[in-house]
């Protein structure tokens, strides 16, 4: 996962207080602070342009980032707080947590489906319905998985994969504290309608057979 994780790169700040701060921010940068991992806070400037990208790209707050500072060794950090322009809505400071390869934070993690050439509800001309293209893990920042895989082999139409049926990595953990589905084996949408047809016709016809019984 290391390759994977997406760089993110900033300015040392020269300066603390809401004057520099205020500097920064007319020269078309975003203050923040990277602090934690037992050493001092990093005052930093990010280009104004560069984050507010990076957070209309979603899961911001959820993401690993490996922050570049020149002058400084690369580290790892997670976003926890974004500070917005009560009027404007755009970001005004931002502050990073340092993480330990052994600190545990929560992520979003991609969810792989295999073996849909062995899932007899596809082969039957059943529709797979991702419920959840990725999952919140909580997991250790030193082993952090690329991705987690689900397989559909085997499963029937209105089979369902749940997260209880996924080999997740050693020591991870979802957040979310029950068995959710993952993904769904669905009849096709002319398969279906057919069926509540036929279920309608029946419960109509239940009445009738009824009578003829009294």
């Amino acid at each position: 996962m290391e390759s994977e994780i997406p760089n993110f790169e900033a300015h040392e700040r020269a300066g603390t207080g809401k004057g520099a701060a205020r500097r920064a921010r007319r020269d078309n940068m975003v203050p923040g602070v990277v602090y934690g991992g037992g050493v001092d806070p990093l005052p930093i400037n990010i280009p104004f342009n560069v984050l507010l990208k990076r957070i209309k790209q979603g899961r911001f707050r959820s993401t690993l980032f490996n922050l570049k500072v020149e002058g400084h060794e690369d580290v790892r950090v997670i976003c926890r707080d974004v500070q917005r322009d009560v009027v404007k809505d755009l970001p005004t400071h931002v502050d990073f947590l340092r993480l330990r390869r052994t600190s545990r934070v929560n992520l979003f993690i991609p969810v792989e489906i295999v073996g849909e050439d062995n899932c007899p509800g596809i082969r039957k001309g059943g529709v797979m319905t991702m419920v959840r293209p990725e999952i919140e893990l909580r997991v250790v920042a030193g082993e952090i998985p690329e991705k987690i895989q689900g397989s559909i082999e085997g499963m029937e139409i209105g089979d369902t994969l749940t997260i209880s049926m996924i080999d997740l990595p050693e020591g991870a953990r979802p957040t979310i504290d029950r068995d959710f589905v993952i993904a769904n084996i669905q009849a096709p949408s002319g398969l279906a309608s057919q069926s509540e047809e036929e279920e309608e016709a029946q419960e109509e016809e239940a009445p009738a057979d009824e009578q003829k019984a009294e």
